[in-house]
C-alpha cells in the first residue's frame, strides 16, 4: 500500500528521529556498560593485588620473626592461617634447595631486596614465591583459587557477563568465564598486579550483544517520537486545511460575484426588451389619452404610474447590473506561471481528489510558461474545469452540485474571453475529457 506524500514524509521524519535517538541511547548504554566493566575491573585487580602484596608481607614477617635453633617453625602454622598458602619451605645457612627453581628465584630476591617469583603452574593453579633472608630463607607456594577474596570480589562469577582470567608468560589461569568478546562491541582490561614478586596481569574482556542492548528505551523513544511527529503532523495538516479553505473561500467569493454578474447581466438582458416594450406601450397610452376624451384623466394618471414604475424597474435592474458585475480592469492582466497556477487549483482540490481515489499528474514542458492573465481568475477556470460534467459542460444554469446556480463553466468561457483567450473541450474514448484552454503568452 503506497502512503500519501504528506504521510510518506511523517512516517520518515519518524524514522530519522527513532534512528537518532535508538544510537544516542546505544551510545549511552555502551557507555554505562563500559564504565560498570572497568569499575568491576578495577575492583578485581585492586583485591588481588593487596592478596599479592600481603604475600610479601607474610614472608617478610617470616624471614624477621625466625626462631632460635629447635624451636618448632612460625612457617609451618600458615598454611592453617591463609588458605592460600599451601606449603612453605626453608633453606637454612648451610643447605642447599633441592630445585635448581627455587635457587635461582632466591638468587634473585636477593639482588632486588624483595621476594621473586620462582616459577608458574597455571594448569594446575599453583605458583612459587622465594624471599632471600638470613640465616634462612623461604619459599612459599599459592593456590590461586584461594588467592582471590571471593566474599568481596565485585561479580557473580558463575553468571557474570567478562570473562576474567591472571595470565603471565604465556599461561592463562581462568578466574571468572563469563561470556568472553563475543559481540557487536568488545570491551577490554589488562593491567599488573601491584606486587612485583607476582607480576600477573588480570585480563578482562566482555563482548556486547544485542540482547544487551536497551530495547525498552529504545521503544519508549519510538513510541514517543511517533506521538509527536503525529502531532505535528495533525497540526501541519490542520494549518494546510485552514489555508485550503480560505483560498476556496476566496476563490468562492470571487466566483459568486463573478457569477451574480453574469446573472445579472442575464437577466438585464432578458428584461430589456419587456421592458421596453412595457415603456413604449404606457407612453403611447399616454399620448392617446392627452387627445379625446379630455375626461380621461384617471386613465392617463394610471398610464402615467406605469411608466414610472417601468423606468424605476429599469433602473433596479441597471444598478443591479452595474453592482454585481465584474468591473471592468479591477484586476489587471499580469504575467501568471501557468504551472504554478494548476499547482494552486490542484492543491485547493486535494481533499476531493483522496476521497474519490483520484490520483493527479501535472505534465510540464522543460521551459515554464507564461501567459497574460488574471490570477485568481486563471485558477478559478482551472477549478472549475476539474469538477463538473462533459456533455452539458458550458451549458448557463446547468448544475450537478445542490443548490448550484449551474455558471460555472459558463462563467469560466466568459473569463478565458475576458483575458483574450478561449475555452474549450473534448471527449477522450474510452472515458475523460480534455480542456483546451488558449491564454496570450506573457512578454518575455
Amino acid at each position: 500500500m503506497r502512503l500519501p506524500g504528506r504521510h510518506r514524509a511523517a512516517f520518515g521524519l519518524w524514522l530519522l528521529l527513532t534512528a537518532v535517538g535508538a544510537a544516542a541511547l546505544v551510545r549511552l548504554e555502551l557507555a554505562h556498560l563500559q564504565d560498570l566493566f572497568e569499575t568491576d575491573a578495577r575492583i578485581a585487580h585492586r583485591l588481588l593485588s593487596q592478596r599479592a602484596v600481603q604475600h610479601d608481607a607474610i614472608l617478610a614477617t617470616v624471614a624477621l620473626l625466625q626462631p632460635p635453633a629447635g624451636a618448632e617453625p612460625v612457617e609451618q602454622r600458615l598454611p592453617a592461617l591463609y588458605p592460600q598458602i599451601l606449603s612453605v619451605q626453608r633453606r637454612e645457612r648451610d643447605a642447599d634447595w633441592n630445585d635448581p627453581a627455587l635457587a635461582a628465584a632466591e638468587s634473585r630476591s636477593r639482588i632486588l631486596g624483595r621476594p621473586a617469583l620462582a616459577d608458574v603452574d597455571f594448569a594446575r593453579g599453583h605458583y612459587r614465591v622465594v624471599l632471600a633472608a638470613a640465616p634462612a630463607s623461604f619459599a612459599a607456594r599459592f593456590d590461586l583459587r584461594s588467592v582471590v577474596p571471593w566474599n568481596e570480589w565485585p561479580m557473580d562469577p558463575p553468571t557474570g557477563p567478562a570473562r576474567i582470567t591472571l595470565e603471565h608468560g604465556g599461561q592463562q589461569f581462568l578466574l571468572q568465564p563469563g561470556a568472553g568478546p563475543v559481540g557487536l562491541w568488545s570491551l577490554s582490561f589488562r593491567k599488573q598486579l601491584a606486587a612485583d614478586s607476582q607480576p600477573f596481569d588480570l585480563v578482562a574482556r566482555r563482548g556486547v550483544g544485542w540482547a544487551d542492548l536497551p530495547w525498552r528505551a529504545i521503544a519508549l523513544w519510538a513510541l514517543a517520537m511517533a506521538a509527536a511527529v503525529a502531532a505535528w503532523h495533525w497540526l501541519r495538516t490542520q494549518r494546510a486545511e485552514r489555508r485550503r479553505a480560505e483560498e476556496l473561500l476566496r476563490l468562492g467569493q470571487v466566483a459568486r460575484l463573478n457569477t451574480l454578474g453574469e446573472l445579472a447581466a442575464g437577466m438585464a438582458h432578458e428584461l430589456n426588451q419587456p421592458l421596453a416594450a412595457v415603456l413604449a406601450s404606457t407612453q403611447a397610452g399616454r399620448r392617446l389619452l392627452q387627445e379625446d376624451p379630455p375626461e380621461l384623466e384617471t386613465a392617463r394618471g394610471a398610464l402615467r404610474q406605469a411608466e414610472e414604475q417601468a423606468r424605476r424597474a429599469a433602473d433596479v435592474l441597471g444598478r443591479l447590473r452595474r453592482g454585481v458585475e465584474r468591473p471592468a480592469g479591477a484586476e489587471a492582466l499580469q504575467p501568471v506561471a501557468l504551472s504554478q497556477a494548476v499547482r494552486n487549483a490542484l492543491y485547493l482540490l486535494e481533499p476531493e481528489f483522496a476521497r474519490r481515489q483520484v490520483a493527479p499528474r501535472l505534465e510540464t514542458g522543460a521551459q515554464e510558461v507564461a501567459v497574460q492573465a488574471e490570477p485568481v481568475a486563471l485558477e478559478q477556470i482551472i477549478h472549475n474545469l476539474l469538477t463538473d460534467v462533459l456533455p452539458r459542460i458550458f451549458e448557463p444554469f446547468f448544475t450537478t452540485r445542490e443548490h448550484g446556480l449551474g455558471l460555472g463553466l459558463s462563467l469560466c468561457e466568459s473569463l478565458a474571453a475576458g483575458m483574450g483567450g478561449r475555452l474549450g473541450v473534448q471527449a477522450h474514448s474510452p472515458r475523460g475529457a480534455a480542456f483546451t484552454l488558449r491564454l496570450p503568452l506573457a512578454a518575455p
